[in-house]
């Protein structure tokens, strides 16, 4: 029988984080998304090179990403402050009707 405050939502069994593979996954996609997004700032530098104020402003951008990118990659991901969804267990009492006491 589900208790009322719940909604069907599965019951947490542990407070493990993510496996070291599954980090280092997420890691290495977080810094190649960085380092990827540096080739593009780039090529648009050498695309607008006669505005000289905008070539300039992708180079700047794309100075600080490989910093960046390095920083994130090695930063482990922060602890979840989710609230965890565990099991109540409804209590019942044992039996539910009334005694009749004799006085004697």
């Amino acid at each position: 029988m589900v208790s009322p405050e719940r909604d069907g939502t599965p019951v947490l069994i542990t407070e493990a984080a993510p496996s070291y593979e599954e980090q280092h996954a997420a890691r290495k996609r977080k810094y190649a998304i960085m380092m990827g997004a540096r080739i593009p700032c780039l090529i648009l530098a050498m695309v607008f090179y006669q505005t000289w104020w905008l070539a300039l402003a992708l180079i700047v951008l794309s100075v600080p990403l490989p910093w960046m990118a390095v920083l994130i990659a090695n930063d482990r991901p922060p602890r979840k402050a989710e609230k965890a969804s565990r099991l109540t267990k409804e209590h019942r009492a044992i039996e539910s009707r009334p005694h009749h006491v004799i006085e004697g």
